[in-house]
């Protein structure tokens, strides 16, 4: 296989700017960063552009077709917080270079009951295939029940573990099922027997401190129930967690679509007509939210040293999800984390190289030798203009360019 060279690019990678402007591709793998093209080398002009790593979205819920759809605007992982691709369903997917890979939680621990159920219309039922293999619906109300189906998690492939904290409250479902501190504690207490990551679903204040003190790794939202204060953000802190704000989500549950994204024609190009409508749609169950509150909570996270990734909750193409779109949002995600804040290199590297340290993917995320060529270039400066992060020129996935 002949080498590709891309070359007269910035090239940002996953940390920052670095000087050098050239990349070499060898099969799956970046070969070589900086010096010259070599001889006989396909050459790939990157002349006003910039070359980032393949982006991570670090909340998503996969649906048919969303991986490929994220794939096309240079989302080349999506991290599932809960859903069926977990290692006993992806084998295909692992080695499909037009779609994105993937890892997921499988199905996370939660109640009878319990979140997401309430999400759901009556009679609602998803228009996919079953997959090869059923996953494990982790119902639990115990410590006991919590802690035992852990281990069944991990041995059918969960590459983390997700737990539900979660009364209904933001949802408009008051009085829902929920795990308690104690079942937390003990699901917690069991992964890190095995050595594996946990996160928690927490859209308040109480379910974040729960999750902290139980010892979580990192939670897959901010809390949007009210503002933060310095005792919180330094619980986070000293807990060492991690934080996937999703924004875009959050925007969504207080009745902000994503019409304008829509609007975008680098945006409406790349979307059929079903992802249209829901990305103009809205969840709009949390009417009453204040989205500065979010943006300060967020600015307040980072301020403080926290390890912000990006992340987006989109799921599938229903209008009862509404306000994101697989890939697209992404985009969105990074363009709500400057405007929290974060300047455009912290926001790139909240959905590149931090996700992939938090996450353990030691593989990609970074463009450095040896590590997978997932790439992404696209015209300008997103360092400056994190806008430019959709003026896609071209995507690589494991080195196999996405065909036009």
């Amino acid at each position: 296989m002949a080498l590709t060279a891309i070359t007269n690019a910035q090239i940002f990678d996953g940390e920052k700017a670095v000087g050098v402007r050239t990349v070499v591709i060898d099969g799956g793998r970046i070969a070589r960063v900086g010096g010259d093209a070599p001889e006989g080398s396909e050459i790939v002009d990157g002349s006003g552009a910039t070359l980032l790593p393949g982006l991570i979205d670090a909340h998503v819920h996969s649906a048919p077709g969303s991986l490929a759809l994220a794939l096309r605007f240079g989302v080349t992982t999506e991290l599932e917080m809960q859903g069926m691709n977990t290692r006993e369903n992806r084998g295909a997917i692992t080695d499909d270079d037009t779609q994105a890979d993937v890892r997921s939680s499988g199905f996370a621990v939660t109640p009878p009951g319990g979140h997401p159920s309430e999400l759901m219309p009556e009679g609602f039922r998803p228009k996919w295939d079953l997959p090869p293999v059923m996953p494990l619906m982790p119902f639990s109300t115990t410590p006991e029940e919590a802690a035992a189906f852990v281990p069944q998690l991990l041995a059918r492939g969960s590459d983390f573990i997700k737990f539900m904290i979660d009364d209904g409250s933001v949802e408009g479902h008051p009085g829902l099922p929920t795990l308690d501190r104690a079942t937390v504690r003990a699901g917690v207490a069991e992964a890190k027997k095995y050595g594996a990551l946990t996160v928690a679903h927490a859209l308040t204040v109480e379910a974040t401190r729960t999750a902290a003190e139980a010892g979580i790794d990192g939670v897959t939202h901010v809390f949007m129930d009210q503002p933060h204060t310095a005792e919180i953000i330094s619980l986070i802190k000293d807990a060492g967690m991690f934080v996937i704000p999703c924004i875009t989500l959050n925007a969504s549950m207080m009745g902000i679509t994503g019409s304008e994204l829509a609007d975008d024609p680098r945006v409406a190009a790349r979307l059929d007509a079903d992802w249209d409508r829901t990305l103009r749609s809205s969840y709009d169950r949390y009417p009453q939210g204040k989205l500065h509150d979010v943006y300060d909570t967020v600015r307040a996270l980072d301020t403080a040293g926290v390890d912000v990734l990006a992340g987006t909750d989109v799921s599938m193409p229903e209008t009862f999800f509404g306000g994101l779109a697989h890939g697209a949002s992404l985009h969105h995600e990074l363009q709500y984390l400057v405007t929290a804040g974060l300047t455009p290199a912290r926001a790139l590297r909240a959905a590149t190289a931090t996700t992939a340290r938090r996450f353990r993917l030691s593989d990609r995320g970074r463009i450095a030798e040896g590590l997978r060529a997932d790439l992404l270039l696209v015209d300008g400066d997103p360092t400056s203009n994190i806008s430019d992060t959709l003026n896609t020129r071209a995507v690589w996935r494991r080195g196999t360019r996405m065909a036009a």
